[in-house]
């Protein structure tokens, strides 16, 4: 892989709803003073394609099941946000007390479904944000759209943090990706010493989300979006959706 560097690119309005993305893109970066060429990947946080997307619940809409009541109690939780849970899961693996650890719907594993309480404005009553419906094609839109203004063929990924088993603090993952190679694989290589390479999938589109998440930060920044450039330009069909893992492949289920 060549050098390359990733710039966070600032001055995105805050989203609300129903707004154009997009275009809120492309005027940040060239705010930034940045050109897009052919290669560079743009990477945009989850909590603003979200927004965007309008997937914003209010609490006080939400009816609680009596499974929701239940788990509520066991996790000292909301049972209205963990009716949410609920909803956007497939399985719940592990509970515990401030914790649900779920499959979500998407096919990734972690904590409470992706839904979000932080940086969303609660004025009007508590709120909780998802994630959106399908985020491989949240980016294939970006990517199409940012093509059509700019001309520059980029990729896009919609970056989320995760947690990790028995790794403390979260890290920037890809959920959603376009035109990104999002595992590189080189089973069926050799090393250096030519022995054969049976297990070496990397994670490429998870590692430069984690890289982007550095310079966008995931608190009070306001840095949604980051550049990724320097890399070759490339044209890859596979989505974030390749990355999870088969279920008959899961030891730990």
């Amino acid at each position: 892989m060549s050098a390359f560097s990733v710039v966070p690119i600032t001055g995105m309005p805050m989203v609300e709803p129903g707004d154009n993305l997009t275009r809120q893109i492309c005027d940040a970066i060239a705010g930034a003073d940045v050109t897009l060429v052919d290669g560079d990947i743009v990477c945009v946080a989850q909590k603003v394609v979200s927004k965007a997307e309008n997937r914003l619940i209010a609490l006080a809409d939400v009816t609680p099941s009596q499974r929701a009541i239940d788990l509520g109690e066991e996790t000292d939780k909301d049972p209205r946000l963990v009716e949410l849970i609920l909803n956007e899961s497939t399985d719940i693996l592990r509970k515990r007390v401030g914790v649900l650890i779920v499959r979500h719907k998407l096919g990734f594993v972690g904590a409470h479904a992706g839904i979000d309480q932080s940086n969303v404005d609660h004025g009007d009553g508590e709120v909780a944000l998802l994630l959106p419906e399908d985020p491989d094609a949240s980016a294939t839109q970006l990517r199409n759209e940012i093509r059509n203004i700019t001309g520059a063929n980029v990729g896009v990924l919609i970056t989320d943090s995760h947690n990790r088993p028995w790794r403390m603090g979260t890290i920037g993952a890809a959920i959603g990706s376009a035109g990104v190679t999002v595992l590189d694989d080189h089973r069926g290589g050799t090393d250096v010493y030519g022995r054969e390479l049976k297990v070496t999938l990397i994670n490429r589109a998870d590692a430069l989300a984690a890289a982007a998440t550095l310079v966008m930060g995931e608190t009070t920044e306001k840095i949604p979006l980051a550049l990724v450039r320097g890399l070759p330009p490339e044209d890859s069909s596979q989505t974030a959706q390749d990355i999870n893992r088969p279920l008959e492949e899961d030891l730990f289920q």
